[in-house]
């Protein structure tokens, strides 16, 4: 069930709110996670929740991060005897399964403010020298909606030079739920104010992009670098269909460790112990 799918050159260089879980100040930090984790019925979590016991620094959970459908049971059986013991550090997003419990109860009682205000679940916090901005990809992301505005103006009003977007639904995925449009919103607020990352889940697999425009074309100077993480634990499923300017897609438990500098970041996909790993580095804009 485990290995790689497609395989492309795995270096690259292209183009120039609440306190935060790691370090602060400038200089190189780490931020290291996935989406979609930990299903009592599969192990996956609990060897990804090994990986982590030996990475400092701050964590983030991309979404669907208790299955199978992010009620209390399923974060105090599933969740909690694996990537909970590093919930201190840890700073989540909502993501579908987490909604098929009524407002997501359950995922905010569990993470208390670490996760936003409930209802909104949305908020920003810095990483070293970058800033963090944690979207619900669940509740309206339209132009009008208040997270849209509220995103607008944090970007507009953010001094770092470096931005790291996190929220669970790809605007773009080869995996077996594809792209969502309904995130085009938010990806064109996001290229206008020169975001750098985009960090999802939902689709089980690995995949990174190439820094991209808002409407999906390659774009060294200004692009939006994608990375599909879905491979915190729950069970894999390999590609469907590939997508323009996909560059490296796996089907491995793993996370995804970044590096954050004061003018650019590294990245380095760590497997469970299959063999895959993609690792890289590029500036900030």
């Amino acid at each position: 069930m485990l290995g790689v799918i497609a395989a492309a050159a795995i270096t690259c260089s292209c183009g120039g709110g609440p306190t935060s879980p790691g370090p602060p100040g400038g200089g190189a930090t780490t931020l290291t996670g996935a989406g979609d984790i930990a299903d009592c019925g599969v192990a996956g979590s609990v060897q990804t929740a090994k990986l982590l016991d030996s990475i400092p620094g701050a964590l983030f959970a991309a979404g669907d991060n208790a299955y199978p459908s992010g009620s209390e049971a399923n974060y105090r059986q599933c969740y909690e005897p694996t990537w909970g013991r590093h919930k201190a550090r840890t700073r989540p997003v909502a993501g579908n399964h987490e909604y098929e419990t009524p407002g997501a109860a359950p995922y905010f009682a569990y993470f208390g403010p670490s996760a936003g205000s409930p209802g909104q679940g949305y908020y920003s916090y810095t990483v070293g020298a970058w800033r963090i901005i944690a979207l619900n990809s669940e509740i309206d992301v339209r132009g009008t909606s208040s997270q849209v505005v509220w995103l607008r103006g944090e970007l507009i009003t953010s001094n770092a030079r470096c931005t790291a977007v996190i929220f669970h639904r790809p605007r773009f995925s080869s995996g077996e739920h594809g792209d969502n449009p309904d995130m085009s919103d938010v990806w064109q607020v996001l290229y206008d104010n020169n975001a750098d990352v985009v960090i999802s889940g939902h689709d089980h697999h690995y995949e990174r992009f190439a820094a991209m425009d808002a409407d999906g074309r390659a774009n060294s100077s200004r692009g939006i670098r994608q990375f599909v993480v879905g491979t915190g634990g729950a069970g894999l499923r390999p590609p469907t269909r590939m997508r323009p300017n996909s560059e490296i897609t796996g089907v491995s438990w793993g996370v995804i460790s970044f590096t954050l500098g004061d003018d650019g970041y590294s990245w380095n996909f760590v497997s469970t112990g299959d063999g895959f790993a993609d690792s890289g580095s590029d500036r900030c804009h």
